[in-house]
């Protein structure tokens, strides 16, 4: 299955950040634009970074480079792609995963900082991938890459349309779906889960959309001292994934 340029790379933006990656000879950079006119100490050194890597530099007009970032306001005329090896669409994903495997999905979740958060703890964890769909969640760009630590460069990160399209390919290839709440649902500490499962994490305000509800095989919840605590989602997904991989 071929992969769409946005399953596989990563877009940074703005002169510090693309700078920095060029530095980081652990990443791998595609290319870099660069709006024809920019000038500064730092786009020489952008261009020398580069060149040392023999990273190409196309030399764009301003309104080019901001159809690639998207960041019109921040992109400072200068974005790169860079891969993303283990990111890609979740049924290429599927097709090649056989065995026990713990994932965690994110539905809605359109805080950076959390994806990034999520992203990183998933990786550091083990945690097999993590379902980010293109729509509805927060793009993966420059503030969940620095929220992640850098990880998203390396996260599993399984792409799809919306979360119903992602939740239903894992359905079909064996997984349970898992959906975490507050009440009303077994306590994650007695759930014994599934060998193939997937813990679905919702909106930061208002949970699990209504639509991704009709794909939850069962409901979990992380215990709390007192009735209408709540964890911030990324604090969640950690004790989420934490759970997962010592029960899957």
């Amino acid at each position: 299955m071929s992969r769409h340029p946005r399953d596989r790379y990563l877009t940074v933006y703005g002169r510090k950040p693309v700078l920095e990656v060029l530095q980081a000879s652990d990443i791998e950079v595609a290319r870099v634009l660069l709006a024809s006119g920019a000038r500064g100490a730092i786009v020489d050194r952008i261009r020398a970074a580069a060149a040392a890597r023999d990273v190409p530099i196309l030399d764009r007009s301003p309104k080019e480079v901001s159809r690639v970032s998207r960041r019109p306001k921040q992109d400072q005329g200068v974005a790169a792609d860079v891969e993303a090896p283990a990111m890609g669409p979740i049924e290429g994903w599927l097709e090649r995963r056989d065995g026990p495997a713990a994932l965690l999905a994110l539905d809605g979740v359109t805080t950076p900082a959390n994806v990034g958060m999520i992203l990183r703890t998933a990786t550091v964890l083990g945690l097999d991938g993590v379902i980010v769909p293109r729509r509805g969640t927060a793009t993966i760009g420059p503030l969940v890459i620095k929220a992640s630590a850098g990880l998203a460069f390396r996260a599993s990160i399984l792409r799809c349309a919306t979360i119903e399209d992602g939740l239903s390919a894992a359905k079909m290839a064996g997984f349970c779906v898992y959906g975490l709440r507050d009440q009303r649902a077994e306590a994650l500490e007695n759930l014994t889960a599934r060998a193939r499962a997937v813990f679905v994490l919702g909106n930061e305000s208002e949970g699990i959309g209504a639509g991704t509800e009709t794909l939850v095989d069962q409901w979990v919840r992380i215990p709390m001292s007192r009735a209408g605590d709540s964890l911030n989602v990324a604090c969640a997904a950690a004790i989420c994934a934490y759970a997962a991989r010592s029960r899957c």
